[in-house]
């Protein structure tokens, strides 16, 4: 009795562990690609693995290559007229397209789990809302033939999947599917597996990507053992059962990018943004030294600094949107947007407060109301100016070069100033000349750098004309600092200017200067002494520091013209 119980009891344990068996075998059909083992490869699958294994010694003649990165390039109809489609009408016939793909290695030899997504930019024409569109992307690299086969699906009655939709078949399918074509599988065969792909999803587009893989060779900027992939396919979209072709087929041609390189000059293009902006701050703080008296800061024009206020604030925000889109340099970016902020918001805005101070004395009486008011006045405009710039150029971004240079013409309004009030010195010269290197070097870091990291063409016609045109400005500055403001102003139209240096109708030889407390002998040449409209003499050298502080005379305290 106790053997006879020992059987039923073994025979009960076996067939509780064949039912375990045969429940578990669907549930573990279901699981990826990448986390099967080798005992799941079961059934039509047994196929595949036998081929791989029967060539195994062949496969070890080549390299897996790991085409995991960033495909661009370009896409374009195969057929010249593109109609009207259930899931692309896009309005271009050709653009540029981007592919992000994620390689990962399975079970089966010589087989490769792809996931990602390809992006076609330019779909539009330039007045449509939208300029791109987006699919998801999964499928098989069969590394041995080099070739990749993918598959999208979109929702139903041709609406493109979101991202909770998004189509999920087997693995193990896709590669039954594809294999057929590599493999040299029967027609018979071909048809079943086309089914099981299709199953559920008449009503929807169904995609294909059939590619070609080719390694390509490396740039002179690629350093490293980076190797760069190139995807040569077909996309499109089979019938399925009378529904019809969703769209065109369309020809990808994309070549990888070097992530880590276009990272690494990002960064280095961070670190240039952030030595400028410390390099300003030094060239303001210089600048608010050398023109701190209410006379100086007079002098100097509040639209310049201005102009050049917003500049800096727009590159904040430029920077600070880079950052967020991009997470794996939100660092960098942000660090230069950070120094971008204080060069505007502390140092641009104080000096300009201290400008519009100066030109506007007010009494103490009446002086704290009337100041708010118009202080109100001045942010109000400035951050009016800010908000309606970014709308401007949000519609005009297709002339972006013709803005630029109308932002970097903030020398003008100084030179304009200089020749109205006809100022002496208003600015310093290593303002003037730091703030020109350290203005043009983003500009033409972009569009004349050949490996900048915005891959943007370089162009160096534009360079030329950019790089002149501020020269140019810079040089009217030095020459109205050291000659004078209104030197290239031909005389003939100049206005009457009142002469320091006329001869004082004095009897007496000898008068005091009031600034140095010492005497002046009128004998001496003119150009030794300056004599005020008010017939106050002082020294030539003693006034002109004078009217650096006021434009008073120090006698009388009556207003003096420009010297």
């Amino acid at each position: 009795m106790g053997g006879g119980k020992r059987a039923k009891w073994f025979l009960r344990s076996a067939a509780v562990v064949v039912v375990l068996i045969s429940l578990v075998r669907p549930l573990v059909a279901l699981r990826p690609l990448r986390e099967r083992d080798s005992t799941a490869l079961a059934g039509p699958w047994s196929d595949e693995r036998l081929f791989l294994r029967r060539y195994e010694n062949d496969l070890s003649s080549y390299s897996p290559w790991n085409i995991t990165g960033t495909y661009r390039g370009s896409w374009n109809f195969v057929e010249t007229t593109n109609g009207s489609f259930r899931l692309f009408d896009f309005g271009k016939s050709n653009g540029v397209s981007v592919l992000e793909l994620v390689s990962t290695p399975t079970k089966i030899s010589g087989v490769h789990y792809v996931q990602g997504a390809v992006t076609f930019l330019d779909v539009f024409d330039s007045g449509h809302d939208h300029g791109f569109a987006k699919l998801k992307l999964e499928g098989v690299y069969i590394w041995p033939f080099r070739q990749l086969r993918m598959v999208a699906s979109s929702g139903v009655d041709g609406k493109s999947l979101q991202e909770e939709d998004y189509f999920s078949s087997n693995p193990y399918h896709l590669l039954g599917v594809f294999s057929s074509q590599v493999l040299q599988e029967s027609q018979q065969n071909k048809i079943w597996r086309r089914k099981s792909l299709n199953y559920d999803m008449e009503k929807h587009c169904n995609i294909e990507i059939a590619a070609q893989v080719s390694r390509t060779s490396s740039g002179q900027s690629d350093r490293g053992d980076y190797q760069r992939y190139h995807l040569e396919g077909l996309l499109e979209s089979p019938k399925v059962d009378d529904d019809g072709v969703c769209f065109s087929p369309i020809l990808l041609n994309a070549t990888s990018l070097n992530i880590e390189l276009y990272y690494n000059k990002a960064v280095n293009y961070t670190l240039m943004v952030t030595f400028i902006s410390f390099l300003q701050v030094l060239l303001l703080i210089r600048q608010m030294e050398y023109s701190n008296t209410q006379s100086g800061a007079a002098k100097v024009s509040i639209l310049m600094i201005g102009q050049q206020a917003i500049m800096d604030a727009y590159m904040c925000l430029l920077h600070l949107t880079a950052g967020i889109l991009v997470e794996s340099l939100f660092n960098a970016f942000a660090t230069a947007a950070f120094f971008k902020f204080v060069v505007f918001s502390i140092f641009e805005m104080r000096y300009l407060l201290s400008i519009w101070k100066a030109s506007r004395p007010i009494n103490n009486g009446e002086g704290w109301e009337t100041m708010r008011r118009e202080l109100s006045v001045l942010y109000s405009r400035f951050y009016g100016i800010l908000l309606g710039g970014i709308l401007l150029m949000y519609e005009l971004h297709n002339f972006l070069r013709p803005i630029l240079f109308a932002m970097y013409s903030f020398w003008i309004p100084q030179i304009i100033t200089n020749v109205i009030r006809d100022t002496r010195k208003p600015l310093h010269p290593q303002y003037i000349i730091g703030m020109t290197l350290t203005r043009v070097a983003i500009p033409l870091y972009i569009f004349g750098c050949p490996s900048n990291f915005l891959r943007i063409q370089v162009d160096r016609s534009w360079c030329i004309y950019f790089g002149l045109f501020m020269t140019l400005q810079a040089v009217i500055l030095l020459l109205q600092n050291y000659l004078g403001s209104r030197c290239f102003i031909p005389h003939q139209i100049l206005p009457e200017k009142y002469n320091y240096y006329r001869k004082l109708e004095n009897d007496n030889n000898q008068v005091d200067c009031v600034i140095c407390m010492t005497g002046i002998d009128l004998t001496q040449r003119s150009n030794e002494y300056m004599v005020a409209p008010c017939d106050h003499c002082f020294h030539t050298g003693c006034l002109q520091r004078w009217m650096d502080i006021k434009m008073e005379c120090p006698t009388c305290r009556r207003s003096l013209p420009p010297a």
